[in-house]
């Protein structure tokens, strides 16, 4: 099952891979970072993530690694 992980220390609150992501699993986390950001968070409750990857390669931080389990 492909998974994403957020290195939320590294993201910035872009939100780019939120609107890249075509199945809509990442979103702002509720709680900031040591940055005072609101990180994006992996959501997929319902295991919809195909790996695409799309949101990693937007990603300016490179905060964001595609790991498949």
């Amino acid at each position: 099952m492909p998974r994403i992980i957020i290195d939320k220390e590294k993201c910035k609150s872009c939100g780019i891979c939120i609107e890249t992501c075509p199945n809509k699993l990442i979103k702002f986390a509720s709680s900031t970072n040591k940055q005072g950001m609101m990180p994006a968070e992996f959501v997929d409750n319902d295991k919809k993530c195909t790996g695409c990857a799309l949101c990693a390669i937007s990603c300016p931080e490179i905060a964001i690694k595609e790991v498949i389990r």
